[in-house]
């Protein structure tokens, strides 16, 4: 699990075979993020975050139809994409708008044909002259599939289904061996008879939906069938029913299809065959010499989305019987009876816990199939073409934990994952592996094409980059046209089912694609300071089952512990077998995450049972009494195994856990309140603490050089009510360096970065004021004096003001104010020193606004946008749908204003712009000269030395999401959509204030 990562590893292999590929190509390429940082050079740090490699740049999920796409189309989308700041691509044959298939032609322009692959050639050869990097779906569509690959053949998925009948005690069944209660797919020409079984129905066992059976009742009937015939007397007493079992193909097709001609069929994902079904095809039809040098060139990653098998029986793979008993030691034919489903449903069942654990056994049993055979076999094939692997290792219930531990790069997504602690469940996995990147297919809303705002976007991700993500690949950019297509071009989810569908289809078609820089020029910063250096969490859950994208948290953290500023990760026993799994100085992988505690509570997944296998509680007391701290919730001195025990296998467990309830620095708890207090008592603390519980969340990287905090105000989950408000309020940092630290604040949106002036220190501990809106981040970071070029090293802070802020300035250490008045400041070094300021003009609300604006309607033809102008005079601010003119319009709208300063103002004064509501992207200009961008989720502009006194001129561009024209272009499609609130809404202020110099 620690070899070289290929990616990485070979840069400047990459760099030799982009110069032989093209000429004059050049491969844009960012120094090590730790080297950055490590640079002595003045701005060093400051140059590596304010212009982020491509590498760490944001990526588009890139939706294909299919093969049909035009290789010069392909390059000129490249180019936009890398104009626009992204690093990558991901190649996806995605067409669920395309109702007729037919029209896509699979016979000529299908996945994997010629037409298909000289698209990705195009691609990729655009990505060397750009510098980005291509991932590749490893199928069509999802989940992976193999053209040519029929639903009877040995790696093709497979599916268990089950066959019943009703026997009363005494009573003898001749005939036919039960069929499948549900009919074969399309296909499907061949099924297996595993076993046929009989039991004794138990009333006892019986839930609302499964039928209670007597586990020593079962009676294995398989040898007594000839000629596909049964005959069966039941014992006397109670009712019985026999039960078959067929192995078939589950006929699934990947996604929205057909996409290949011969049609493709789902592989075995538990299976070396089903593997070598892909990697083979790959072989033999796919990877040309062309372009296998062109991915060694600048191909990334092959991708892998969630795991969707679909089946109305339970998934299966003839590998499962031999499996199973080798990894429990018992057979599996005499479980089937409480393992069978009917279209996700359980159907029958033994005694509660009984059953619990065999379901356990089983799914372990399948989880381990499915990382060996699926996904470390796919990687080491990936490394051999010198890609990596990238996928969503969820949608079964196996340990997605071990599998994010598997994976070169492990990716949840916004839209299935149901709160933060999905994702921290990746997280465990990557750091513990010592792997880089967490990925996240990020932005796809239900319903929401076209009305997609980057506010929204951002307020999603937010949360989900204090949970782990430093990877964004935006869902999405649609190849531009195919055939029958609507204005304003292909959309791989639109329409959807008729209506509008999922997520966007962002690039030129977009009026915000004029802005767009600015977005991932933001997301880029993101990136880079988050994968910088190596993460740090202060508590690993230990989790007894991996599931992810489940929504189930961890006790007091995930609803009181994150609120006061802990972090956690979760951990499945897996993960403690890997060479990371080290104490040193009470820290679990001291290299890495550096836990200072394991949190072991019931497992939600069955009952919240206090639950762990003898080998990880043996794992846990070596770490243990190497000095880890360990925290268990619950009565684990009553613990059971999660799986069927063997005989004495309970004894020696609780054995176990009781040596380690003996260790000083291990305590057990009954109520979840008193975990903080337990904490408390071990002498652990998080790294980021506020007095009183709110919604600041909080990431920290750990480099040579400095610690960073990520801070987003946002919330556990997007559904949750009420929604996040603004904070202020004090925040404390602990440094993990020696020696002098001053605080820094890197803005995401400018790539400033400037040395904080006000806070206070306290030993390794730094206390500053924290304020940010709903959605909104800071990135914070804690290192030398100079190490972001700035030249206050020696200047003394302020600990505390009565002005508005304080900050430091060409001038030195210098107070803003709003209004006139004397202020009082504390400086570090002891001394509190006043300052006076002068008047300052009251804030200015313009009273007449001069709106311009481009309305975009369709063109010509799908690909083609009309620009309509047109001009309004606004006395007073509102959305474009409350303006009559431009009820049904969407584009470009430039906002302009006049406002005039005194005779008095001077250098001295500056003002902040506060635009209140406007949606979605937007610019400011003043005096024609137009600033940096600004934060989208805090509208406030400071236009510092940019005004002038008397006449000023700003200017405020906005562009807006397509919905309201769409609306009444496409009707069908478009028309249920509510007109929508767009434009630049306020209100807006001008307001005033002046500097003066601390002295």
């Amino acid at each position: 699990m620690h070899e070289a990562n290929p990616q990485r590893d070979g840069m400047s292999r990459r760099v030799v075979l982009a110069a032989g590929l093209t000429a004059g190509a050049a491969l844009a390429l960012g120094v090590g993020a730790s080297s950055a940082v490590a640079g002595t050079g003045t701005g060093a740090a400051a140059d590596w975050f304010a212009a982020p490699a491509r590498s760490v740049q944001p990526r588009f999920r890139w939706w294909w139809p299919d093969g049909l796409v035009d290789p010069d189309e392909i390059a000129r989308e490249i180019d936009q994409i890398a104009d626009a700041g992204f690093g990558g691509v991901e190649i996806a044959a995605v067409h669920h708008s395309i109702k007729d298939k037919s029209v896509l032609d699979t016979a000529h322009h299908g996945w994997g044909s010629r037409p298909w692959r000289d698209g990705v050639e195009a691609a990729l050869r655009r990505a060397v002259r750009r510098g980005l990097t291509v991932d590749l779906t490893l199928g069509p569509s999802w989940p992976v599939a193999v053209p040519g690959l029929t639903p009877d053949d040995d790696a093709a998925a497979k599916e268990l289904a089950y066959g019943r009948a009703a026997l009363a005690g005494g009573s003898t069944y001749q005939g036919p061996v039960p069929p499948p209660v549900h009919a074969a797919a399309a296909g499907v020409t061949r099924q297996q008879l595993l076993a046929v079984q009989a039991a004794r129905v138990e009333p006892a066992n019986s839930t609302r939906k499964e039928t209670g059976l007597d586990p020593d009742s079962v009676q294995d009937l398989t040898a007594t069938v000839t000629d596909s015939t049964l005959t069966w007397t039941a014992p006397e007493g109670g009712d019985w029913v026999l039960i078959s079992y067929w192995v078939r193909g589950s006929g699934q097709q990947p996604e929205s299809g057909p996409h290949s001609t011969p049609a493709a069929y789902a592989v075995d994902h538990f299976s070396p065959a089903g593997t070598t079904a892909v990697t083979s095809y790959w072989q033999d039809h796919l990877l040309t010499p062309s372009l296998r040098r062109l991915l060694r060139a600048a191909g990334g990653s092959f991708f892998e989305d969630s795991v969707e098998l679909e089946t109305d029986g339970l998934t299966w793979t003839p590998l499962l019987p031999e499996a199973f008993e080798k990894h429990t030691g018992r057979p599996l034919l005499p479980y089937l009876p409480a393992l069978v489903l009917d279209n996700s449903n359980q159907v029958f069942a033994f005694e509660a816990q009984f059953t619990r654990q065999i379901r356990h056994d089983f799914w372990e049993t399948v989880s381990g199939l499915f990382n060996r055979n699926h996904l470390t076999a796919l990687r080491d094939w990936a490394h051999t073409l010198g890609m990596t692997l990238r996928s969503q290792p969820y949608g079964l219930q196996t340990d997605a934990i071990a599998s994010a531990a598997i994976l070169d790069i492990p990716e949840g997504e916004s839209l299935g994952f149901k709160n933060l602690d999905d994702y921290r469940c990746l997280a465990g996995g990557r750091d513990m592996a010592g792997r880089k990147i967490l990925s996240c297919e990020a932005g796809a809303y239900n319903g929401s094409a076209y009305s997609t705002t980057w506010d929204r976007f951002l307020r999603t991700m937010g949360g989900a980059y204090a949970a782990g993500v430093n990877q964004t690949v935006v869902h999405g950019f649609s190849y531009a046209t195919a055939p029958g297509v609507n204005w304003p071009g292909f959309a791989a989810f639109s329409p959807y089912n008729g209506t509008a569908g999922y997520g966007e289809s962002w690039g030129p078609r977009q009026p915000t694609w004029r802005h767009v820089q600015d977005i991932s020029g933001y997301l880029g910063r993101v990136h880079q300071m988050l994968q910088t250096g190596t993460a740090r969490a202060d508590v690993a859950v230990f989790r007894q089952t991996g599931y992810t994208a489940t929504g189930i948290g961890a006790s007091w953290f995930t609803a009181t512990g994150v609120p006061l500023g802990w972090t956690h990760q979760f951990l499945s026993g897996p993960l403690l077998d890997l060479p990371s799994a080290t104490v040193s100085d009470g820290r679990l992988a001291p290299d890495g995450p550096a836990y200072k505690a394991l949190f072991v509570e019931g497992d939600f997944f069955y009952g919240s049972t206090p639950t762990l296998a003898v080998e990880d509680a043996r794992k846990i007391l070596a770490l243990a009494e190497a000095g880890l701290p360990v925290v268990l919730f619950g009565a684990f001195d009553q613990a059971l195994t999660p799986g069927v025990p063997d005989q004495g296998e309970t004894d020696r467990l609780r054995d176990i856990l009781a040596r380690l309830l003996t260790l000083p620095h291990v305590v057990r708890v009954t109520d979840k309140a008193a975990v903080g207090d337990a904490l408390a008592g071990l002498g652990v603390s998080a790294d980021v603490r506020h007095a009183t519980a709110s919604t600041l969340l909080n990431a920290h990287r750990v480099t040579a050089d400095a610690d960073f905090y990520y801070l987003c105000n946002g919330k556990h989950a997007e559904t949750v009510k009420p929604p996040v408000a603004a904070i202020d309020h004090d925040v404390t940092l602990r440094r993990t360096h020696g020696g002098r630290t001053v605080p820094y604040l890197l803005d995401p949106w400018t790539g400033e970065a400037a040395r904080l002036a006000r806070y206070t220190e306290d030993g390794a501990d730094i206390t500053l004021r924290v304020t940010l809106q709903p959605g909104q981040t800071t990135i914070v970071a804690l290192g030398r004096p100079g190490l972001f070029g700035d030249r206050h090293g020696t200047s003394a802070h302020a600990e505390a003001t009565d002005a508005d802020a304080v900050l430091f300035t060409e001038r030195g250490l210098t107070l803003r104010a709003r209004t006139a008045g004397t202020w009082t400041t504390r400086l570090s070094r002891g001394r509190t020193v006043t300052t006076r300021t002068p008047a300052v003009p009251a804030p200015i609300t313009p009273a007449r606004w001069e709106l311009e604006v481009e309305d975009w309607y369709p063109g010509p033809d799908a690909t083609r946008t009309e620009h309509v102008r047109r001009s309004v005079t606004l006395e007073t601010l509102r959305p474009w749908s409350q303006i009559p003119e431009l009820a049904d319009s969407a584009g470009i709208g430039r906002y302009r204003t006049t406002v005039t300063l005194p005779a008095g103002w001077t250098s001295s004064h500056g003002a902040e712009l506060e635009l209140g509501q406007v949606s979605d992207t937007f610019r400011v200009s003043v005096n024609g000269r137009r600033l940096p961008a600004a934060d989208r989720l805090h509208p406030v502009v400071d236009l510092g030395p940019f005004l002038r006194r008397g006449e000023n001129t700003l200017e405020i561009e906005v562009a807006t999401p397509l919905i309201n024209r769409l609306r009444v272009a496409q009707p069908t499609v478009f028309g249920g959509v509510a007109r929508q609130d767009h434009g630049l809404v306020g209100p807006v202020r001008l307001v005033p204030y002046v500097q003066a110099v601390v002295r």
